[in-house]
Parts: structure tokens; sequence; C-alpha cells
């Protein structure tokens, strides 16, 4: 690990659930969230997939954003979410646990590619992971509510490679 990638902000990522709550909803429970991210402490990542469902979702009737809001919420996610390319592939790394929802597996295969410490998560499958993941040494999925900028200095062991 180089010295920049140790001095440089943890990663997270947020599911698109957790993306509505902080860009749209502007939940409570994503305050602390917010707020680290705004004073730099930790950083949130995306990669094409979960940018591209972050648009679908944009554009689904049972969402509630008006046609006019959709732009601003685009500018608000690119400027909050680092987009990573060329990360390697889930098949390359270490073993990950299925989720249920196939449609939640790039969350996971995120977290791990980019090494994030936490993956924060909403959806009762994603969190039924939690335990596996994290007795891995690979990330821990939490619930927006259970994540606190007191864990920024706790980071799991992870092996080296």
């Amino acid at each position: 690990m180089s010295d920049e990638s140790r001095d440089a902000p943890p990663r997270i990522v947020l599911d698109t659930n957790v993306c509505l709550d902080l860009f749209l909803f502007r939940d409570r429970a994503c305050a602390p969230l917010a707020d680290a991210l705004a004073q730099g402490r930790v950083r949130a990542v995306a990669d094409a997939a979960c940018r591209g469902e972050w648009l679908r979702v944009l554009e689904y009737p049972s969402v509630p954003v008006r046609p006019e809001q959709r732009e601003g919420l685009r500018e608000r996610f690119d400027a909050v979410m680092e987009l990573l390319a060329g990360l390697p592939e889930a098949a390359v790394l270490a073993p990950l646990p299925v989720c249920r929802d196939p449609d939640d597996q790039k969350f996971l295969e995120l977290a791990l590619a980019s090494g994030a410490q936490w993956l924060l998560s909403k959806d009762r499958d994603l969190l039924k992971l939690a335990r596996r993941t994290r007795k891995a040494g690979q990330f821990l999925i939490l619930r927006p509510d259970q994540w606190s900028p007191a864990l920024l200095g706790r980071t799991l062991v992870r092996e080296a490679g």
C-alpha cells in the first residue's frame, strides 16, 4: 500500500436506496455521513453499474422525483461519488457471499474491488451478509444509522495482495 493511499480517506459504498436518502430525502440518519463526505473524511465510490442504476431509479414512477429535479440529483451524485473504472473483476478477488437479489451483487463487488471499508444499505438481503463479509475481513455492511464518524479510526485487517 502506498503512502498516498494509506493517507487517503477511507472508501465507502452506498447502495441506491441510501443515495436516495442522502441526495433526495436528506434523511437525518444520513446526516453524519453527509458531514463526513463534505469534510472529505470519507470517500463515497461508485462504478458505471451503480451509477447506471442511480440514473434508472430517478426515472421510476414510484420514486417521487419531478422531472425538473432529475438533473440536480444527477449532479449531486456526480459531485459526491468518486466514479471508479478499471477495478479488478470480482472473479479474481477473494470469494464474496452471493446476494439473494442479483441486482445487489454489484454493490458487494464494488466494495471488495475498491477496498471500501463499508457498504451502507437498508436492503435486507445485503444486511444479511454483514456477518460473512466482516468475518472474512472484507468490509462492514451497515445501515446508514449504524455508521458514524467514530468508525473512521477503525479499519478491518486485510490480507496484503
